[in-house]
């Protein structure tokens, strides 16, 4: 048997028709930026994460971005970020030419650790981007707590987080400022590359929409620097009928993770992920850490089941951030890092399959 690492083809099936006529409205439209789409997805998403407000953008990066340019980070400023995670959240940070500093996370969520992030806090530092890993928030109260005795803005990275819970609140509406990504393998994606900004204040939300369009204030009146990060209106519309049907998909996803979870309780050689008390997860990925990663890997690929590694490098290991790359090892890490190893999960995933990959992983695991 082969499985599908992720398969999208049964939720389009699922919503086919709303899909279809959603989009065949907007190409009758001839409005394909901004305009009524993107607002009434922006109104959606702020009520399903019960932040104040929400901006579309072109992409998660550029989420990232615009939100680190309406806090007025830039060259001479730190910006604290876990070193395990995807690149693009210390990228946007080196690009405006401020300094990403980076700190290790825990061993057993693979978030940020508060700890860490106390400890590299200097005069320089301007922000905080806790990065909600694998669909788990971070530790968003005890990094609150300390950006507030600092005079910091936390910008969380809810690329893989959104819709994930944390002591009663969901993510994307923790902090001062919260970014998702739409990517089509994320938990909640569009038809190509998309994202969103949340934040807390009407005052940040005008400074997000100028820095959206170039700066402008009003037309061709631009009174700060800003990128074409604008959403089209086809993914805004993709968004909304896919986010009927999100929650169904959060549930079905954390079915398929607790049935690993029972599956690989027994297993020394397999550590789960582990979710804290307060929290659920969205699970982006499910991931395992094991000793034999590359083996494990061959084996369960000879036996039809593909796998992927989120991620096999820390950034301070990057090439491109060698400039900015501490002094002395992460060692958290650096050992993940040659560890992890990601399972088929997603919403619409047969039991067949289910029952597949845990087989395979139970076998292989015992070899």
């Amino acid at each position: 048997m082969n499985i599908p690492y992720l398969d999208l083809k049964p939720q389009y099936k699922a919503l086919e028709k709303q899909l279809e006529a959603r989009v065949l409205e907007v190409l009758k439209s001839g409005q394909y930026i901004l305009g009524k789409e993107a607002e009434l997805c922006e109104k959606q998403m702020a009520q399903f994460t019960e932040a104040p407000y929400c901006l579309t953008a072109a992409s998660g990066t550029d989420a990232l971005l615009m939100a680190l340019l309406a806090a007025d980070v830039g060259p001479g400023d730190e910006v604290i970020v876990p070193a395990f995670t995807f690149y693009a959240t210390a990228e946007v940070v080196a690009l405006i030419g401020a300094k990403p500093v980076f700190v290790d996370v825990d061993e057993q969520t693979y978030n940020i650790q508060p700890q860490a992030i106390e400890e590299s806090i200097s005069a320089q530092t301007k922000a905080i981007m806790p990065v909600s890993l694998y669909g788990q928030v971070a530790d968003m109260d005890e990094i609150n707590a300390l950006a507030e005795a600092k005079g910091l803005v936390v910008i969380e990275d809810a690329a893989q987080s959104f819709g994930a819970i944390y002591n009663g609140k969901k993510s994307c509406n923790l902090s001062s400022l919260a970014c998702t990504s739409f990517f089509p393998a994320k938990p909640l994606g569009c038809f190509g590359d998309g994202g969103a900004i949340f934040c807390q204040s009407e005052e940040m939300k005008v400074r997000l929409e100028q820095i959206r369009n170039h700066g402008q204030e009003s037309r061709y009146y631009h009174t700060r620097l800003g990128i074409n990060g604008r959403l089209d209106a086809l993914q805004c519309a993709i968004l909304s009928v896919k986010l009927e049907r999100y929650p169904w998909e959060v549930e079905q996803r954390q079915k398929v993770a607790t049935f690993y979870n029972d599956r690989f309780s027994q297993i020394e050689s397999l550590s789960q992920p582990l979710i804290k008390e307060g929290r659920d997860s969205v699970y982006a990925q499910y991931t395992l850490r094991v000793k034999n990663r590359g083996a494990f890997q061959k084996s369960l690929s000879e036996r039809g089941v593909p796998t992927s590694i989120h991620y096999p490098k820390g950034l301070h290991q990057q090439p491109a951030m060698k400039a900015y790359a501490p002094k002395k090892p992460l060692k958290v890490t650096e050992t993940i890092c040659e560890q992890v190893i990601s399972l088929p999960l997603y919403a619409d995933m047969p039991e067949e399959h289910m029952n597949y990959v845990a087989d395979q992983v139970v076998e292989v695991s015992r070899l």
